[in-house]
């Protein structure tokens, strides 16, 4: 059990994040997790802490932080594994509902297909759920799931959760570069997306090191073009690349605005005009972003496009499609 932060969140402002969950305890093994490779792969609910302890330390820290004049935005429940695991889940959200601030879980979505989950997610202010594929044999291949879930059951648990919860619905994609970064996968996601109707869509590639080795970061063009795709269903689309950014409004400083706007979304070279022109600055200001490799070019639909990516730091070795077709064959067999 852990309770760190507030650390900086550009989902949720300054979020105090609450980890009940031991390391890699999760019903996932997914291929990117920055944690690592799943030590204990289980769908059993179980307890692994007392409610109690858990609010009377969150408060404790609340309270030191108040006394410090440090705000507090979120009470996030992010494990380092699957929160909904935990079946103490609703009452520790009961429990912190008295200290006035809203609290928000990250959940891969694993267990959504259970009513008592959707049940207590729904007593959150702000849910995000993991939505990598809807392409089965993807998912078994990326998520690498128990072997006794069903994936039909989690996308209708997600559909059936979004029409039942009241707060923030998020959704977020990891996307691998040669995985699930097609069209092909990308057009029926999207789909998908529009159905549950998210108050936002995250678009998310690795930036940490990842579980297996062969996991890569999508090309720029790829990531800029997934959220064209998904942005034509979904009102609000936004990439994490890890970079937090500052704000959305011109500040007057024309290179921290177009940093912190393409680490969260791809401008269009008309709205890069714009901007600068608000900033009293030329297209230089640009181009030595671009020399510095801070920000990428790419072109989607016959339109220029410049988002901030973090530098693919991961290797990708020769055999990744022996060893993807190895992961689905054994997922298959077990």
């Amino acid at each position: 059990m852990s309770i760190f932060g507030p650390v900086p969140s550009r989902r949720l402002g300054r979020s105090l994040g609450i980890n009940t969950i031991p390391v890699k305890v999760c019903s996932y093994s997914c291929v990117y997790c920055q944690v690592g490779r799943t030590r204990t792969v289980q769908i059993t609910r179980r307890r692994f802490c007392h409610p109690e302890t858990i609010a009377a330390e969150v408060k404790r820290i609340v309270d030191e932080l108040g006394y410090r004049n440090e705000a507090v935005d979120y009470l996030t429940f992010v494990a380092d594994g699957e929160p909904t695991l935990d079946i103490n889940l609703g009452r520790m959200i009961e429990l912190l509902k008295p200290l006035g601030i809203k609290i928000a879980v990250i959940t891969n979505s694993s267990l959504i297909w259970r009513a008592d989950v959707r049940a207590e997610l729904s007593l959150a202010d702000w849910v995000s759920l993991k939505v990598d594929t809807v392409n089965e044999e993807l998912w078994r291949t990326i998520n690498q799931p128990d072997r006794t879930l069903r994936f039909d059951a989690l996308l209708s648990g997600m559909i059936s959760f979004s029409k039942e919860f009241n707060g923030v619905l998020a959704t977020e994609t990891m996307l691998l570069r040669g995985i699930n970064d097609a069209d092909v996968n990308l057009d029926p996601l999207a789909t998908f997306l529009a159905e549950l109707k998210p108050a936002i869509a995250y678009v998310a590639v690795p930036i940490r090191p990842p579980a297996e080795q062969w996991v890569a970061i999508p090309k720029a063009e790829t990531l800029n073009r997934a959220v064209q795709i998904i942005g034509r269903k979904i009102d609000r689309v936004e990439y994490l690349t890890g970079y937090e950014g500052n704000s959305f409004a011109s500040s007057g400083d024309a290179a921290a605005d177009l940093l912190s706007i393409t680490g969260v979304h791809p401008m269009r070279e008309d709205a890069v005009q714009e901007l600068l022109a608000k900033a009293h600055a030329d297209w230089s200001c640009m181009e030595q972003l671009i020399g510095k490799n801070l920000i990428q070019e790419t072109e989607y639909e016959g339109r220029k496009f410049f988002l901030r990516m973090k530098p693919c730091t991961l290797r990708s070795p020769a055999d990744k499609t022996e060893v993807i077709k190895e992961v689905t064959s054994k997922r298959n067999l077990s």
